[in-house]
């Protein structure tokens, strides 16, 4: 399946409140950050976060028990790409440069040969230079922005350009893991949730890596439906928030889908009474780009660049299964919004306590929202 992305495109909808980035500041000890998943996935622990700032301490396997009969849980279905190289420069005589490796990281497809890339060391890079990723891939260095970033255009094209990737690149595990062991054969899978299906994310939706078959035969017991929706996750996500205020902040543009048919269910189970439950940050910025004003979701295909900070007001999902998020980071800000400053900073400091397993391959906690 060709991968493909339109960057950047016009933005949705656009939230920028003016606050202090510091105030998303807290101290985790490096022993909390999950390197390996838990086995079997729905066993990782599992932090209840009430709606009014209650905690209680659970398991995955024990979500069916926060639910109700007639809720939906709302999947991202995209599906991590092999998006990262390491190759060689060569210059426009053809000679290989004799500089350290370039280390690549594609994070937004532009047409059927092109990428968007994060590459290091990016300064030495000129348009017209080839860079073999792999021991087989090529591509062209067409332009290069000043923090890294370049547009690399490929020899190959749709499909066969998908099968190369696959074959060349490898997971793109998150630097917090990636430099304190080497990327094996094991995170193929790891890092892929079973829902995964269209290919495009250059980092796992990882609230979804906690979901087994059985995990989902539990919830449909339950009476709970399970919709889709796709985010590919790029910069937009996991880009650090280096400015000292939100507002300095610049969100990359993410490609998202909501269908009409599923907005369709979604808007009847929330008539029926029924809650929507949000499985992961990227899945509920999919559901609020696409709500109306009065909360009901409408088809949309797009790119989404929604910033959301305390003070927004969520028209859509009651309910978020999310992971442990980065200190600073766009997705704890985004928690901070759902929960309340407060209330996500003490659970933060409870689950440190209680030595939950953070980032990617940490356990996970279920948020309800405070009403607005």
């Amino acid at each position: 399946m060709e991968l493909f992305f339109q960057f950047p495109l016009a933005v949705r909808k656009i939230h920028k409140p003016h606050m202090d980035v510091d105030r998303f500041d807290f101290d985790l000890p490096n022993s909390c950050i999950a390197l390996r998943p838990a086995r079997p996935r729905s066993a990782a622990k599992l932090l209840v976060i009430k709606a009014d700032g209650g905690l209680v301490h659970a398991c995955l396997t024990d979500l069916p028990q926060y639910l109700r009969h007639g809720d939906a849980v709302v999947i991202n279905d995209s599906k991590v790409i092999a998006a990262r190289f390491k190759g060689k420069r060569t210059s426009h005589s053809g000679q290989v440069a004799a500089e350290p490796k370039v280390e690549v990281l594609l994070y937004a497809r532009h047409g059927g040969d092109r990428f968007f890339a994060l590459t290091k060391p990016a300064r030495k890079l000129r348009p017209g230079d080839t860079l073999l990723l792999g021991r087989t891939l090529k591509a062209e260095v067409l332009w290069r922005g000043e923090a890294g970033q370049t547009e690399l255009g490929f020899r190959l094209f749709g499909s066969a350009l998908d099968a190369a990737i696959a074959e060349e690149g490898e997971v793109p595990l998150p630097p917090y893991i990636a430099k304190r062991r080497p990327v094996d054969a094991q995170d193929t899978d790891d890092y892929q949730t079973i829902f995964a299906r269209k290919p495009g994310s250059v980092a796992a939706p990882t609230a979804g890596l906690h979901f087994t078959p059985e995990l989902l035969a539990a919830l449909k017991v339950r009476g709970v439906t399970q919709e889709s929706v796709t985010l590919h996750v790029g910069l937009g996500t996991f880009l650090p928030v280096t400015a000292s205020d939100t507002t300095a902040h610049k969100m990359y543009a993410e490609r998202t889908i909501l269908t009409a048919e599923t907005a369709a269910r979604l808007n009847q189970t929330r008539a029926a009474g029924g809650r929507i439950v949000a499985v992961g940050t990227t899945s509920l910025r999919t559901l609020e780009t696409a709500a109306r004003a009065d909360g009901t979701l409408e088809a949309f295909e797009g790119d989404t660049d929604l910033f959301i900070t305390p003070g927004y007001r969520f028209k859509t999902a009651e309910v978020l299964l999310t992971n442990f998020h980065l200190p600073r980071s766009t997705l704890f800000m985004l928690v901070c919004a759902f929960c309340g400053i407060e209330t996500i900073k003490a659970a933060y400091a409870e689950a440190i306590r209680e030595r939950y397993r953070f980032y990617s391959y940490g356990d996970a906690c279920l948020l309800f929202r405070r009403p607005s």
